[in-house]
């Protein structure tokens, strides 16, 4: 599961990883602000007390200070650790136009000196997470890709799209067989892998090592259990009911409320995801963004479930 900000904190980590994802992300991390101790920047380092690995997602442009940070990662995780990724995909405008994310792309030299400190730091796997190019209709991947390779990078991303066009349009394919041409350390496609029969289509259309699931898996854990049958040959699991997937969501609250009480703002978005294309799902994001306590919730939830019930939906 890719890194989402605001979205892959321990609980949904822990949730993906239930349904059969190999590898979850943390939120993406500033090195900035991890470098200024602050606190919340390092509660998104945060583990869950079942997690096995976690990967972390570093941004910065800096080299000397995204090298200290990982191995202040290293030292925070420890056995943890199952690597540190390099964030040059995010298009996010108040990423890029510092420097950081997806304007990496616009600076190769930057982007394998990056590479370089950072592998040069640590003991764990570094990777990079890049897009097809930055500007529309261009495509840099392949010849970044040599470059971090030649620099020390485990393995490389990469999403189809560029970054001028965020998360518009079809996702090109063909940029990660390309890439998967040029280098031979691993590759991992992302982008419109949204179930098994898609995570399949990538890997026969681009040879890549391995997928990368970012909103597909929002309010859908049950894509991880899909894409696991398609890759092992075995029959697709049965689709959650409607019910099933409101007492996931409130299954996911309540763990939420566990972990951190003032996280629970965050499950708005999140149960408004799980709620998406049920009976009545319009009228229940709008109840759910009043939403403050888990009893709030819990009362919401008993609400949409009555309603699946009175509609016939809820097998």
């Amino acid at each position: 599961m890719a890194p989402m900000a605001g979205v892959t904190d321990p609980i949904m980590r822990e949730l993906a990883e239930d349904q059969g994802a190999d590898l979850a992300f943390c939120e993406m991390v500033s090195a900035k602000g991890l470098s200024y101790a602050n606190e919340r920047t390092e509660d998104l380092l945060e583990v869950g007390p079942r997690e096995r690995l976690v990967g972390v997602q570093l941004f910065g442009h800096d080299p000397a200070v995204m090298a200290d940070m990982a191995q202040r990662v290293v030292d925070l995780l420890g056995d943890t650790l199952a690597l540190i990724d390099i964030n040059m995909g995010c298009p996010a405008r108040k990423i890029q136009t510092k420097g950081d994310g997806s304007a990496l792309m616009k600076d190769p030299a930057l982007a394998a000196r990056i590479v370089e400190a950072t592998s040069q730091a640590v003991s764990v796997p570094v990777t990079a997470k890049m897009r097809r190019g930055f500007y529309a209709d261009e495509e840099t991947a392949p010849e970044l890709a040599r470059r971090l390779e030649d620099a020390g990078a485990w393995a490389v991303t990469v999403h189809g799209r560029t970054a001028q066009q965020m998360y518009r349009g079809k996702a090109d394919w063909s940029t990660i067989a390309r890439v998967k041409e040029a280098v031979g350390i691993p590759v991992i496609g992302n982008g419109d892998v949204v179930n098994g029969t898609s995570a399949l289509a990538m890997i026969e259309q681009t040879e890549c090592d391995a997928v990368m699931i970012a909103r597909a898996a929002q309010g859908n854990p049950w894509v991880f259990a899909d894409v696991q049958a398609a890759l092992s040959g075995a029959p697709a699991p049965a689709a959650p009911s409607p019910i099933e997937r409101i007492e996931t969501a409130r299954k996911h609250a309540h763990m939420l409320s566990a972990w951190e009480p003032r996280a629970l703002v965050r499950m708005r978005k999140q149960a408004s995801w799980y709620c998406k294309g049920l009976p009545g799902a319009s009228i229940a994001r709008g109840a759910l963004n009043q939403c403050v306590t888990i009893d709030d919730y819990d009362r919401v939830f008993d609400a949409i479930e009555d309603h699946l019930r009175s509609v016939g939906q809820e097998g």
